[in-house]
């Protein structure tokens, strides 16, 4: 496993498109693969790329090699073939069925920081075809800017620690690595904003140090080996509409997230029964009470609703009898906090064989929530759903749900819950 990781302009792509042009040259009957996130953008970018060095080494298409665009296969003289694959992530499809039985001599992936750890496993396992009568071993190389997916954990910080695995390599490619850059290129780079500068001109993996995160990103990595307390059982959910994606139900024990439910929508008899399947009481079922929730609610007494907007919790100081209440603007907000305080201390574990697609999107959920306006004398707050959206494009659905376990903290002892 081959990992190119750095600045932008420091030839990934070039490299990478050489490397599977010249791996179907030296082995006849070969077959490889280009791949990234979407076809389209395969096909605007990378491919684009693979014709370019084709031209550079004087090969001609009709000549050399033929594209058949409808099937997306490049084949060669020698009856070597490279396919084009679209790795995204589609929710029909997530178990990556799409991707057929094609076995592979090699392959190159492209912009890794759009695919899921998932597909790249599922596309790693396909790396047999012809091995043994080519005297081969599976290779794959991928290319990357820095960014904190998996690939960060998996190949940057190992490498740093010396603790990458023997199998595997990390290759940094600089801008200044490539001699044929243009001036102007690299002086378009040094306009960028301060984390991008570091990111695609220095090639600078520790780019993210924004003070306004809640969340540490290793602190995030370790939630899911982290062993936590476990005992009273808990049920989170958070309704699908009014801008959610889906409806997320997350069982707890105490501390520690034991399953995770992703469904279109839920109804009250259907919530009963996954609260009667994990032995949990209604009145350890938080649900969120904005929009479609109100109605859930409603229809299952016993049931604590969550309302985002609501006054946060007060807590009365054990030596003092007045009330004193904490300044966050809201429930939400107060519960982000309390979250953070507990993810960055270890506190909170999440089960092993959680779904790799699940694990990547509760990873981004926590790495976009950031304090607003920090230096102003104002309640605490985060950064709204609409800001997050225009980040991701979609709403932080996991997160919300685990942000929501804290309402059971911060509302047990003698708590007054005020609503504005």
């Amino acid at each position: 496993e081959i990992f190119m990781g750095g600045a932008a302009g420091g030839s990934k792509s070039f490299t990478g498109c050489l490397w599977q042009i010249m791996r179907r040259l030296k082995y006849p009957g070969s077959r490889g693969f280009l791949a990234r996130a979407r076809l389209k953008n395969l096909k605007e970018s990378t491919l684009l790329t693979f014709f370019e060095v084709c031209g550079k080494l004087g090969l001609k298409l009709n000549r050399d090699y033929t594209y058949n665009f409808i099937m997306g296969v490049i084949r060669f003289r020698n009856g070597s073939e490279e396919y084009l694959k679209d790795l995204f992530f589609y929710p029909s499809d997530p178990e990556y069925v799409s991707l057929g039985s094609t076995e592979y001599t090699d392959g190159f992936i492209d912009e890794m920081p759009e695919i899921t750890e998932q597909a790249y496993q599922i596309i790693r396992s396909r790396m047999r075809y012809k091995l043994d009568e080519f005297g081969l071993i599976p290779k794959i190389a991928m290319g990357s800017n820095p960014c904190k997916t998996f690939i960060y954990k998996e190949f940057y910080k190992k490498w740093i620690e010396k603790k990458l695995e023997s199998y595997k390599a990390y290759i940094f490619a600089g801008v200044y690595d490539n001699p044929f850059i243009s001036d102007h290129y690299i002086e378009n780079l040094k306009k960028l904003d301060p984390i991008n500068k570091a990111r695609l001109l220095e090639g600078n993996w520790e780019y993210d140090d924004d003070p306004t995160r809640l969340f540490e990103y290793d602190a995030i990595v370790d939630l899911f080996t982290n062993n936590a307390e476990t005992g009273q059982k808990y049920c989170i959910v958070d309704v699908a509409g009014r801008g959610r994606d889906r409806t997320i139900v997350m069982i707890w024990s105490n501390w520690y997230v034991t399953k995770i439910y992703n469904l279109d929508n839920i109804s009250s008899q259907e919530l009963d029964e996954i609260l009667q399947k994990h032995k949990i009481p209604r009145s350890k079922c938080a649900i969120d009470e904005d929009g479609v929730g109100f109605g859930l609610v409603k229809d299952m007494p016993g049931v604590k609703g969550f309302i985002n907007n609501s006054k946060p919790i007060i807590k009365k100081k054990e030596t003092e009898r007045e009330s004193v209440q904490h300044n966050y603007k809201n429930l939400k907000a107060q519960c982000w906090f309390e979250l953070a305080n507990y993810v960055n201390s270890g506190l909170i574990g999440v089960y092993r064989n959680i779904p790799v697609d699940f694990k990547k999107l509760l990873m981004e959920d926590l790495e976009q929530i950031k304090q607003k306006n920090p230096d102003k004398d104002t309640p605490l707050s985060i950064l709204s759903k609409e800001e997050i959206k225009q980040n991701i494009g979609r709403s932080t659905d996991i997160g919300d749900a685990m942000m929501m376990r804290m309402f059971f903290e911060v509302n047990k002892g003698g708590l007054v819950f005020a609503f504005v």
